[in-house]
C-alpha cells in the first residue's frame, strides 16, 4: 500500500496542485486524528500545566521553522523576486548551496515519515502480542494508513527538489519500515512515554510542512476550489481510516 501511494503520487502530471492539496489534507488528518491523540495517551504527564506531548508538538513545529529560516529556504517562484545583481559565479554557487540545503529538508521530512512507519510496525507487533483480533484490526488500519504515508513520502521528497531516484529509494524504505518495526517488537518494546513524546514532536514537524510549505505551494500556481476540495478530501479520508480503526 505504501508503494501504491507513491505510484499514485508519481502519476500526477499537471495536476500537481491537486496532489499537494491532497497531501496537505492527509498530513493534517494524520496529525489531528492519529499522532496527537496517541501522543497524549502515551505521554499524559504535564510540565508546568501543559501536557508534555503538546510541548513536544510545539517543539517540533518550531524546530523545522528555525531550520528553514536558518538556511533561508523559500518556496517562492522566480517571478516574485527582482533579478539578483551580484556576479553569475557567486549567484550560481549560492543557488547550488541553497538547493542542497532545501533537498536536505525534503530528505529529513521523508526520513521522519519512514521512522513513523516503523512505529506503525511496532504498533502491529504489540497488538498481535495482545491478541490476534486486536492485531488484525490494527494491521488493517496501518495498511490503509500506509497509502497516505507512501503518497506523502514521495511528494515531500520531490517537492524539495530531490530527483526521482532518491524519492523512489525513500519510498521503498518507507514500505519496508512497518515490516521492520513489527519484527523488532519480537526483541523489545519502546517505553510508552518516550514514544508519546516522539509522536508529539513528529506531529508538530508534519503540521509545519503541511501549513507553511505544502498548502501555499499548492495554491500559488492554481488558486482553485479543486485544491481546497482535495485538502478536505485528505482530511476526511484520514478521519474515516482512524474511525474504522
Amino acid at each position: 500500500m505504501t508503494l501504491v501511494g507513491g505510484f499514485v503520487a508519481q502519476r500526477t502530471g499537471d495536476r500537481r496542485h491537486l496532489v499537494l492539496g491532497l497531501a496537505a489534507g492527509l498530513m493534517l488528518g494524520v496529525v489531528a486524528f492519529d499522532l496527537l491523540p496517541e501522543a497524549m495517551q502515551q505521554a499524559p504527564q504535564q510540565v508546568h500545566g501543559v501536557p508534555a506531548a503538546l510541548l513536544m508538538f510545539a517543539g517540533g513545529f518550531l524546530a523545522i521553522h528555525v531550520v528553514e529560516r536558518a538556511v533561508a529556504i523559500h518556496r517562492g517562484h522566480e517571478g516574485e523576486y527582482a533579478a539578483h545583481s551580484h556576479g553569475h559565479a557567486h549567484a550560481h554557487g549560492h543557488e547550488h548551496g541553497e538547493r542542497q540545503r532545501e533537498q536536505g529538508v525534503g530528505i529529513a521530512a521523508a526520513s521522519a515519515l519512514v521512522l513513523h512507519s516503523m512505529m506503525d510496525g511496532f504498533a502491529i507487533g504489540a497488538a498481535f502480542q495482545a491478541g490476534t483480533t486486536v492485531g488484525t484490526v490494527v494491521a488493517v488500519a496501518v495498511v490503509a494508513h500506509d497509502f497516505a504515508d507512501g503518497f506523502n513520502t514521495y511528494t515531500l521528497t520531490r517537492l524539495y527538489g530531490n530527483n526521482r531516484r532518491r524519492a523512489v529509494a525513500l519510498l521503498f524504505a518507507d514500505a519496508l519500515a512497518p515490516v521492520t518495526g513489527a519484527g523488532i517488537t519480537l526483541l523489545f518494546t519502546i517505553p510508552e512515554q518516550l514514544l508519546g513524546l516522539y509522536l508529539g514532536f513528529f506531529g508538530g514537524f508534519l503540521m509545519y510542512l503541511a501549513t507553511s510549505d505544502i498548502l501555499p505551494e499548492a495554491h500559488s500556481p492554481h488558486p482553485s476550489k479543486g485544491t481546497l476540495a482535495c485538502t478536505l478530501l485528505g482530511v476526511g479520508f484520514m478521519w474515516l481510516v482512524v474511525g474504522l480503526a
